[in-house]
């Protein structure tokens, strides 16, 4: 039987934006686009250095296509302004600051003005929207509160929504858990691994995690496979909507899912212009075309950004539920790419395997480390903690090795395999899980 279309919410529902005609969408788009490269032109610096090293003008962009010309924006340059040489306003007119983690550097700094607090707001109201939560529903919010996006960023557009906010934040899954038990909520915002934990939890305090209140999981802040929204789905008895955003565009809320669809999250593209290209050449690829995601704000005041490279590689997919194109599931990024022995490795392929396993959770780690002067890879993975009392050394030995055998098969790489018993994994207490240990720097400097 041929599957149908998705069907759209009734109108009265939507923005105008939201079912407009691909040609009333363009043509806001290069009205916005024009004043947004102007406006950067105009007050930061940075842009205009480099527009004039590049040898363009934002008078140069006539059609939405030019911005192809344009140079690239990257997150080292974000970190050699640090921390305010990007915001195109006066510092007095920034409302609120964020800033990335600053792991591995400099954080990257963001600054909105109140308007662009209000845009935040709005199209994270129209994501929740469109994964079905309604105004006067419970929302949980369990991503991190503070100089990380994902909690006020979830928690304004809620309100925005006309929503019931608990800003619950992450961590104290014992807590998270019983205020799902004591308040109720219908939805909970989250990283899907630290959801896993709260699954958990609740297995560890004999509740059945599919017969909680909640019904919407809103899940972003990292890479996950359509195999771990199964597992959630299952596990917790929720619809599991994808949102996707960063800091450096705006933070959650660039695009969403629609749970009538789920089929890649939707790009405002009213407010979001994307391009896809080669991450090698930097050449615009088509639609359709597996590539590095790259963003250019058109509204943002305190810090617009132009042709933002993500890293985060996917494709641009046809409108289905709304009129503006999608993304489809982030497969990985490129600087996440790893690879061994001349093999290139993403750690959602291996996630992928790992959970057509029916004994193994949907917990791993990939530990990367050096044999002489080969690269090998170790994939810690975990028993199921709901069947705990089944696992034998032999029975992790016979699972290793058929994991062993379907990652040679579809990988194509050699990797050693450890199946430990359950609840073995370090887990995450507040947000994104670390999947990849590689030992290999630490080798070389050592």
């Amino acid at each position: 039987m041929p599957q149908l279309p998705p069907q759209r919410p009734s109108p009265d529902l939507l923005e105008p934006i939201e079912f407009a005609s691909r040609d009333e969408l363009q043509a806001l788009q290069l009205q916005r686009m024009q004043w947004s490269l102007a406006h950067a032109y105009a007050n930061v610096p940075h842009y205009r250095a480099a527009f004039d090293a590049a040898g363009v003008h934002p008078s140069d962009l006539k059609a939405l296509a030019d911005l192809a010309k344009f140079p690239f924006t990257a997150k080292a340059e974000l970190r050699a302004n640090y921390p305010f040489g990007m915001f195109a306003v006066p510092r007095e007119q920034v409302s609120r600051i964020h800033a990335s983690s600053g792991t591995t550097g400099k954080p990257t700094v963001v600054g909105y003005t109140r308007n662009d607090i209000d845009t935040w707001a709005t199209v994270v109201a129209r994501s929740m929207r469109a994964a079905g939560v309604r105004a006067g529903d419970i929302v949980q919010v369990s991503y991190g509160y503070g100089l990380f996006t994902g909690g006020l960023g979830a928690h304004y557009g809620a309100e925005k929504l006309g929503c019931t906010v608990i800003p619950m934040s992450g961590g104290q899954t014992e807590k998270q858990v019983q205020l799902i038990r004591d308040f109720q909520p219908d939805v909970i915002m989250v990283t899907p691994s630290y959801m896993l934990n709260i699954v958990e939890e609740c297995l560890r305090q004999g509740i059945d995690p599919a017969a909680t209140s909640l019904k919407i999981g809103i899940f972003g802040a990292e890479p996950w496979t359509d195999a771990m929204r199964r597992e959630i789905e299952a596990r917790a008895g929720i619809d599991a909507v994808d949102i996707y955003g960063l800091s450096e565009v705006m933070g959650p809320g660039v695009a969403s899912e629609c749970i009538e669809s789920k089929d890649g999250p939707v790009i405002w593209e009213d407010h979001f212009y994307p391009e896809i290209i080669d991450p090698d050449t930097g050449a615009v690829l088509p639609d359709g075309e597996l590539g590095e995601l790259v963003f250019t704000s058109l509204s943002k005041e305190a810090m617009p950004i132009v042709r933002y490279r993500t890293r985060d590689l996917t494709r641009l997919l046809p409108p289905t539920s709304r009129s503006m194109r999608r993304i489809g599931k982030v497969t990985g990024r490129s600087d996440d790419m790893l690879i061994i022995r001349g093999v290139n490795v993403f750690p959602s392929q291996i996630e992928e395997l790992i959970l057509k396993v029916a004994q193994l959770a949907p917990h791993y780690q990939l530990v990367v480390t050096r044999d002489g002067h080969l690269d090998a890879i170790e994939v810690l993975a975990e028993w199921r903690l709901d069947a705990a009392d089944a696992y034998t050394t032999h029975m992790a030995e016979r699972i290793g090795a058929e994991l062993q055998h379907h990652i040679k098969t579809h990988v194509g790489i050699s990797a050693r395999i450890s199946v430990l018993p359950a609840a073995s994994i370090e887990r995450t207490l507040t947000g994104k899980a670390r999947r990849v240990v590689d030992k290999r720097a630490h080798l070389v400097n050592s």
